[in-house]
């Protein structure tokens, strides 16, 4: 039996962040292949260097819930 995307949806609803964000990463991973080994190491080097930057204090973050409301307001939603 197929399952619709609605039902996909509702299911995976139920799952914990984690769980989501593996499965979006392996459907990436099966559709569109592996990251470059360049790229991803320039990404982690990146993501490094914004950790580091918050921790020490040089820049500090957006609550979650403000970036959603920028991104809503600017897709008019």
């Amino acid at each position: 039996m197929t399952m619709t995307l609605d039902q996909i949806v509702e299911e995976t609803s139920q799952l914990p962040a984690d769980v989501v964000a593996e499965l979006v990463d392996r459907i990436l991973l099966a559709q569109h292949g592996g990251i470059e080994s360049e790229v991803e190491a320039a990404w982690k080097k990146e993501i490094n260097r914004r950790i580091a930057e918050i921790e020490q204090g040089k820049v500090e973050g957006i609550p979650t819930e403000e970036v959603l409301a920028r991104v809503r307001k600017t897709v008019g939603l």
